[in-house]
């Protein structure tokens, strides 16, 4: 079975760092919220993740159908739901400088079509914690 997987480890009292190929990535709360505010929360990633992987699919489907893309933007709004806290809906907004507004629909069309995030996001996941044992 394919998978792809990320590595954790504690990082202070509150925030976690993220081991993704060659990158570290620090995840923390506000210390508003009783972080220490040393990175992006994970719902903050989340909406990163969604936008990164979304646009990364919008340029390969630009490339395949020569149509040059410069000055892409996407704002991602994640709007809460409550009981459990969590967001009920995702919504992407995406503008290019460089685009006709008929070329522009049509790669955001392809890219929610093409994009792994956001296609797992909207087909819901099973997530699993489990206790692992450290060999000791």
């Amino acid at each position: 079975m394919d998978e792809l997987a990320v590595a954790l480890v504690q990082s202070g009292r509150t925030a976690s760092v993220a081991s993704i190929r060659e990158y570290t990535i620090v995840m923390d709360r506000p210390s508003a919220q009783g972080g220490s505010d040393a990175g992006p929360m994970g719902g903050e990633m989340l909406l990163a993740s969604v936008g990164g992987c979304f646009l990364s699919t919008l340029y390969a489907a630009a490339a395949a159908r020569s149509i040059p893309v410069e000055g892409v933007r996407c704002r991602v709004t994640g709007s809460f739901a409550a009981n459990p806290r969590r967001f009920g809906a995702i919504r992407l907004e995406v503008t290019c400088d460089s685009c006709l507004p008929a070329d522009l629909a049509h790669l955001v069309e392809v890219a929610e079509r093409g994009c792994l995030v956001v296609a797992t996001l909207r087909q819901g996941i099973e997530v699993v914690a489990t206790v692992a044992v450290r060999p000791g």
